[in-house]
């Protein structure tokens, strides 16, 4: 369907914006309006993700070694505070989170690894652990842990507002040469309903 404008009038040739009036009027006119319903609005389900790093270090293969008293130091405990888990918002909404640790040892020792989360009163609200493989100076290993909380254990873990960190080493001695390291990070999945 076209339009055919066979006359001009002069105040429109005066002031360009009347036709463009015209053009968006008639267009407004003719278009197609979907029905809306305005009650799904109250069924609003947002799902937001989060991802936030957690914690990370590096560890010397000297840490494990106390060279003063000459003995090994067979664990280090480092604590980390948690902020995002302690705000209200999160702990009504947060659905399940999902931990990506990522280890690379260049120690020649296996280690083991463990997440304890604490609450305000330093109760323990949440668990885990993992083994680390034991590498070379040439061969650095890599161990990548994942730990996915969901169900009934989310709300423990929302209660927590630090996590301790502890590295368990099975033997050190001063000759121990080589480097851990951590990264890690966190995937909060959320889901707000209005």
């Amino acid at each position: 369907m076209g339009v055919i404008i066979a006359h001009i009038p002069k105040c429109m040739l005066k002031n360009p914006q009347i036709p463009l009036f015209i053009l968006i009027g008639a267009f407004l006119c003719l278009s197609c309006v979907k029905d809306t319903n305005f009650d799904d609005a109250d069924n609003i389900v947002l799902t937001p993700v989060v991802e936030l790093d957690l914690i990370y270090f590096n560890l010397n293969a000297s840490d494990f070694f106390d060279t003063i008293s000459n003995t090994p130091r067979l664990q280090i405990i480092d604590t980390t505070e948690i902020k995002f888990l302690d705000d209200a918002f999160v702990q009504e909404d947060l659905e399940r989170a999902e931990f990506l640790f990522n280890f690379t040892n260049s120690i020649p020792r296996s280690f083991q690894v463990g997440f304890q989360f604490l609450n305000e009163q330093n109760d323990t609200t949440y668990t885990t652990q993992t083994n680390v493989l034991a590498g070379t100076a040439l061969d650095t290993e890599t161990t990548i842990f994942t730990e996915a909380v969901a169900n009934e254990e989310i709300m423990d873990l929302t209660r927590a507002n630090k996590v301790v960190v502890a590295v368990t080493i099975p033997s050190a001695d001063a000759a121990l040469e080589g480097m851990l390291n951590l990264k890690s990070k966190t995937t909060y999945f959320l889901e707000i309903e209005d």
